[in-house]
């Protein structure tokens, strides 16, 4: 069971309660979608959210694995994943919550999805795919810090960056980012002037803060170990921040 969602049986458990009690604080459809004839407990209806979540599989391999069907896994991921996503809110940080005396790397980072022709603006030219773009802060050693909520992904991501806030609470440590980030105060790496090479400090500097920038790949390396946020989202769009929501709470659930 931990291989398929990346939880232990005690640590499921946990999140079953409390994805119950976050049901009957709201009253939310989804009680009635997970109790309406679907032959599952929560528990098992939680597992295979977190099947599905961690590794975007298909709802008919879903269905076959656990022995239901594909309707019975089509509501228990549309019942529990919106749960899973309101009652681990509290666990993810806020652009507010970060520390001014820390010095963190940010980076962008595209979850691709299929084109959805009604929804405009999902192309990203620089990865040549559909799908919405994030921002992820962490520590120069490592630890994810903070996850901004999802743009599309024909946005830049220094405009994303600046709808996020983020650089608000962050002008006693200037954060560390690419090129792509140059113009808002941070540490970024020297472009290269027309017509000339770098200076051997410039080319010293740029190789130390790359070095430095590896840490934040590892991080979103990591992040990415969700599947469903790797790979193309397959179910309707609109349920796509939902279940990006969800995720990032599970990760930050994770670190707690």
């Amino acid at each position: 069971m931990y291989y398929t969602t990346g939880f232990r049986r005690d640590e499921i458990q946990d999140l079953v309660a409390i994805v119950y009690e976050q049901d009957q604080r709201d009253a939310t459809e989804a009680r009635f979608v997970l109790a309406a004839g679907s032959g599952l407990f929560w528990f098992w209806s939680v597992v295979i959210t977190l099947a599905y979540l961690r590794g975007n599989r298909v709802q008919w391999e879903l269905a076959e694995t656990y022995g239901v069907s594909q309707s019975t896994v089509s509501r228990a991921i549309t019942g529990v994943t919106p749960l899973l996503a309101q009652a681990l809110r509290s666990v993810v940080p806020t652009a507010e919550e970060l520390r001014a005396d820390r010095q963190y790397i940010i980076d962008g980072t595209l979850l691709p999805c299929w084109s959805w022709a009604a929804v405009p603006g999902l192309w990203s030219g620089k990865h040549r795919t559909t799908g919405v773009v994030v921002q992820v802060a962490a520590t120069l050693e490592g630890q994810l810090s903070w996850i901004s909520d999802p743009t599309p992904g024909s946005r830049h991501d220094l405009y994303c960056l600046d709808q996020s806030g983020a650089l608000d609470h962050l002008a006693t440590y200037p954060p560390i980012g690419d090129k792509g980030y140059i113009g808002r105060g941070m540490l970024t790496p020297f472009k290269k002037p027309p017509g000339r090479e770098l200076l051997n400090w410039q080319k010293t500097f740029n190789k130390s803060l790359n070095h430095t920038r590896a840490t934040i790949e590892r991080v979103i390396a990591h992040i990415k170990t969700w599947k469903v946020l790797h790979t193309d989202y397959r179910r309707p769009y609109a349920t796509f921040k939902t279940t990006i929501s969800a995720v990032i709470g599970l990760i930050f659930y994770t670190l707690t």
